[in-house]
C-alpha cells in the first residue's frame, strides 16, 4: 500500500533504551524514517526529546492502529507523545487589534500554503480589519472589551474556541491583557508577539524609547502566553542590528518585519510538533 507520513514527538525523563524502543517499534510497522531530531539533558534535568518523520504503509487501522501500538512503548517510559499524520493542519485562531502587520503576514502566508494551518476565525476589539479578514473569506469577530465587558468578552473567546474547536489561538498584536483565568484555560494554546528582543521597553510608543536610549539592536519576541505577562516560555526570536542614522519611525517598521517574522516562525514550529514546553523555557527541535 501507498505509505503515509506521520510526525511522531516524544518527551520523558532520560532512560537507556528509549532510542531503541522506538525504532524498534517503527521497524515492526515497515516503516521507513524521513527525517530524526533528539535532543537529551543530562547535564540539566535529565531529559529526552524525540521528534521522528516516518512513512508507513497505509495498512488496516491506519493512524488510530499506529497510536495503539505506540501506547506499549511510550508507558514503560512515562512518556507525553502525539503521533499525526503529516496532512494534519491546525485550526488557528487570531486576534488582532489595530497594528495589522503581523495579521496580514500570517493571513498571506497561509493564503500561499507557507503555513500548515487553517485560520478558522479573526477576532478583534476594532472593527480595523473587518474588510481584510471578509476579503480572505474568513469568520471575523468584533468583541469590544473595556473593564466592564472583559468577563464577557473572554467568555465568548472561549466559547469560539469550544465552537471552533481551535487548536492555537495567536496574538497577532493584540494590545488587551487575557486575564489569569483566561490563561490557565488556555494554557499551552496561546502564542504572543513582543515588540522586543526582551521586554525593555514596555508601555506606549516603545520604537520612541528604544531610539531615545540610543539602542543598537531591535527585535521581537514570540512566547507562549502565560499569567505573568510577557513571561512566558520563549519560542522564536528575531533581531536586527541598528545605529544612530534610524530614526524612531524606521526602528518601528525594522521592528514591524521582526515581529512578524518571530511570530510566524513561532506558529509554524508550534504546528509542525517542533515544540517542547519544560518548565520555563522551550525545547525546538528544528
Amino acid at each position: 500500500m501507498a505509505p503515509v507520513e506521520h510526525i511522531l514527538t516524544l518527551d520523558c525523563p532520560e532512560a537507556p533504551g528509549i532510542v531503541h524502543a522506538v525504532s524498534r517499534f517503527l521497524v515492526e510497522h515497515d516503516s521507513d524514517i524521513i527525517d530524526n531530531q533528539q535532543f537529551g539533558e543530562r547535564r540539566e534535568d535529565g531529559h529526552f526529546y524525540m521528534r521522528v518523520h516516518f512513512a508507513a504503509p497505509d495498512g488496516a487501522g491506519g493512524t488510530e492502529a499506529l497510536r495503539a501500538d505506540f501506547a506499549e512503548v511510550a508507558d514503560p517510559f512515562a512518556m507525553r507523545w502525539n503521533l499525526e499524520p503529516v496532512s494534519t493542519r491546525r485550526r488557528v485562531l487570531i486576534m488582532v487589534s489595530r497594528y495589522d502587520h503581523c495579521l496580514n503576514d500570517l493571513l498571506f502566508r497561509t493564503r500561499s500554503g507557507d503555513l500548515p494551518i487553517d485560520v478558522v476565525a479573526v477576532v478583534s476589539n476594532h472593527r480595523d480589519h473587518e474588510a481584510l479578514v471578509a476579503w480572505h473569506d474568513i469568520p471575523f469577530f468584533h468583541l469590544p472589551v473595556t473593564a466592564a465587558t472583559k468577563p464577557a468578552a473572554e467568555a465568548q473567546l472561549l466559547d469560539l474556541v469550544d465552537e471552533l474547536d481551535v487548536d492555537l489561538v495567536v496574538l497577532a498584536r493584540y494590545m488587551q491583557v487575557l486575564s489569569d483565568e483566561l490563561c490557565g484555560k488556555l494554557a499551552g494554546k496561546v502564542i504572543n508577539i513582543h515588540h522586543s528582543f526582551l521586554p525593555s521597553f514596555k508601555g506606549a510608543k516603545p520604537y520612541h524609547q528604544a531610539h531615545s536610549r540610543g539602542v543598537k539592536l531591535v527585535g521581537a519576541t514570540a512566547h507562549y502566553v502565560t499569567a505573568d505577562l510577557d513571561e512566558g516560555p520563549i519560542i522564536a526570536q528575531e533581531v536586527n542590528h541598528v545605529d544612530h542614522s534610524h530614526s524612531p519611525a524606521d526602528l518601528a517598521a525594522i521592528g514591524r518585519d521582526a515581529e512578524s517574522a518571530a511570530l510566524a516562525r513561532a506558529v509554524r514550529w508550534h504546528c509542525e510538533g517542533r515544540v517542547f514546553v519544560q518548565g520555563r523555557r522551550t525545547v525546538i527541535l528544528r
